[in-house]
């Protein structure tokens, strides 16, 4: 008897059942933060929860069947016209004064923005419907595959076990999302994050205390292009761009260099393209690393001077002087193409700037647009 009462009380605690415990995920906090900025304040706070009888019932009928699950959570038509609705009482409570608007959108506009970047995150990453890049986007595995139907299914387990937010909320659909991107490894996004506090820390010190006036351009502007094979880090038209960019800089035309380009092409790429530009730059021509920013997060040419913007912005670089494009002739002639501006108006809604007069086959100016700020939610991978 004593001997039982002993090994009782002796028993280690982890012979219990364990209990939720939440952790913090810097991966998923910060892919969060980036994407779905508004959503994450609307979801912690008491005032956002908004579910709906019906969206909730519409969840619980699909069981454990992980395309069901995917479907359902899906926010419709009628869903976001009940958190649309919503938006006056919450302005009221307060919680709206915690959200960062989206550019120069309304709180309402910006929320149902990210509500539609959550659905099309679902919707390719959960159903396996093609997204607006297939070519470079989508799931790791074939949709017909067995193994992407597993994937689906860990990564509703996985959001479950992160959160214990009932399945029809905002927070319990956001984690969903996010663990559908990182069980496809689609993080990119929080990759060098918080950014200008790392790798453009020396040019945020730096531009607050240049005298714009004395330089034609306040910035170079150098788009990466990605190799043909995974093994190689930089390709012959990057590497030029380099050299182009650091003749540019000697000569005193700009301040800054600008590298943009992410892990692009081909698909699978663990090599940024900015990075090893900037790596190239430094290394190779001596420019001093705090004169050049880095941007690893554009994946076209429309978001590399999309995103050149919002790193002026960020760093008090100012939009009202003219920026100088160096790349190779071949893209500097296609950004200054019609079917550039189409493209633009086609993908992003709008021009990112004005594409100027034409120095060289590789120099071409171009003036910034503040439009360039404002989110894209039919491609939430490229925030």
């Amino acid at each position: 008897m004593l001997a039982a009462l002993a090994m009782t009380a002796a028993a280690p605690v982890w012979a219990e059942t364990p209990a939720p415990v939440a952790v913090a995920d810097t991966v998923v906090d910060t892919l969060s933060g980036r994407l779905f900025p508004m959503l994450g304040a609307l979801g912690r706070s008491p005032a956002g929860t908004l579910d709906t009888r019906a969206r909730a019932a519409r969840i619980a009928a699909c069981g454990d069947t992980p395309a069901c699950v995917i479907e359902a959570t899906i926010w419709t038509d009628q869903d976001r016209a009940t958190i649309a609705a919503a938006v006056p009482r919450l302005a009221k409570t307060g919680v709206l004064r915690s959200m960062q608007p989206i550019a120069d959108l309304s709180p309402s506009v910006g929320i149902d923005q990210e509500l539609e970047a959550l659905n099309v995150v679902l919707r390719v990453y959960g159903l396996g419907t093609p997204g607006r890049y297939p070519k470079i986007d989508g799931p790791i595995f074939a949709t017909d595959s067995p193994f992407f139907a597993d994937s689906v299914k860990v990564a509703i387990d996985t959001a479950r076990a992160a959160s214990d937010a009932p399945p029809a909320t905002i927070a319990a659909s956001v984690r969903l999302a996010l663990a559908l991107l990182d069980a496809n490894d689609a993080t990119a996004a929080t990759r060098f994050e918080p950014l200008d506090q790392r790798e453009n820390a020396g040019a945020l010190r730096l531009a607050a205390r240049t005298d714009w006036k004395a330089f034609r351009y306040s910035l170079l502007i150098v788009p990466g292009v990605g190799p043909e094979d995974v093994a190689t880090t930089l390709s012959p038209r990057s590497k030029l761009h380099a050299l182009l960019a650091a003749q540019r800089y000697r000569q005193g035309l700009a301040p800054f260099i600008l590298v943009s380009g992410s892990a692009v092409h081909p698909r699978g790429t663990r090599f940024v393209e900015a990075v090893e530009i900037r790596r190239a730059l430094i290394e190779r021509y001596g420019i001093p690393a705090d004169r050049v920013i880095l941007e690893p997060y554009a994946r076209h040419t429309t978001t590399n001077l999309r995103n050149a913007t919002r790193r002026m912005v960020a760093l008090g670089i100012p939009l009202d002087r003219p920026t100088l494009i160096v790349t190779d002739a071949e893209q500097s002639k296609y950004i200054e193409s019609p079917t550039f501006t189409d493209r633009n108006r086609t993908e992003l809604g709008y021009l990112p700037g004005t594409v100027g007069r034409r120095l060289s086959v590789y120099d071409l100016e171009f003036r910034p647009s503040r439009l360039s700020l404002r989110h894209d939610p039919r491609d939430p991978l490229d925030p």
